[in-house]
């Protein structure tokens, strides 16, 4: 089992959902979790107590807004002032279906800059540190959308490929730093197919609406269209292969992308 104490983790949009699940699977490893998100203070709270049940020794809570570059300039710093991100998981995000023709570029620039630009300004700092730390770990939430496309998610679709690429040369920019002792620094995205997590809401109930409101029938259908094993994943899963790739002996895994689709990009 990977041993996380003393390390700390920050990772965005951890509330609720995905996020939440992945901060769950490293706390329960012993890591201090700092908790980001756009929440109230019961969301907080109850996110808080699930992260010190798993065993977190401390969590501390950052609400930057991840489309502006100062306000994560900011959480970066209270985050090195804390002792630094020895993992830094870029989870949180934001879609928008609509046609190539109905997206405006107030929804174009919101998508980019939350789901790819809020990634590349926490990257830009959290990884010099780690290098001279000689561990470190970003685990970056890429979807299945940034290894192939959808109709009616131009913006979605282009951020996540902008993030399995802006990985990828991370990932070779850190591939020397540290050593197999210390861990090394890696970068990899995780790419989720049909997960049960809030951001599937209006998708799900889209479908439903055309089987008289039947939500069973609506993840069916929905399932049906694009992954093959016609199971969602939970986001518990996504938590564990995060928490195996921050393991030492994962030094070499880095540079990749790793669907848990369901067989959807086999296709």
């Amino acid at each position: 089992m990977t041993q996380l104490q003393g390390k700390t983790a920050l990772v965005t949009g951890s509330v609720q959902g995905i996020g939440l699940a992945i901060a769950e699977a490293l706390a329960g490893a012993g890591a201090r979790i700092g908790l980001h998100g756009l929440a109230g203070p019961e969301q907080v709270a109850e996110a808080t107590r699930r992260l010190e049940a798993a065993g977190a020794p401390e969590v501390r809570f950052f609400d930057a807004d991840m489309a502006d570059p100062a306000a994560i300039d900011a959480m970066m710093d209270a985050v090195a002032d804390w002792g630094g991100a020895d993992i830094l998981v870029n989870n949180a995000g934001i879609q928008r279906t609509v046609s190539l023709a109905e997206a405006t570029p107030e929804i174009w620039d919101a998508v980019i800059a939350v789901n790819l630009s809020g990634a590349f300004h926490t990257m830009r700092r959290a990884l010099p540190a780690m290098a001279a730390k000689g561990y470190g770990r970003v685990i970056n939430i890429a979807s299945v959308h940034g290894l192939v496309a959808s109709v009616n998610k131009a913006p979605y679709v282009a951020s996540k490929f902008g993030l399995v690429g802006m990985s990828r040369v991370a990932a070779l920019e850190y591939a020397r730093a540290g050593t197999k002792a210390s861990g090394g620094v890696t970068v990899n995205c995780i790419c989720p197919g049909w997960t049960e997590t809030d951001i599937l809401a209006p998708q799900i109930a889209e479908r439903a609406a055309a089987h008289g409101g039947d939500r069973a029938a609506g993840v069916a259908d929905l399932l049906a269209e694009k992954q093959p094993t016609q199971r969602m994943s939970d986001p518990s899963e996504i938590g564990a292969l995060a928490l195996w790739l921050c393991a030492p002996i994962a030094h070499n895994v880095t540079g990749t992308s790793i669907p848990v689709d369901g067989g959807w990009t086999t296709q």
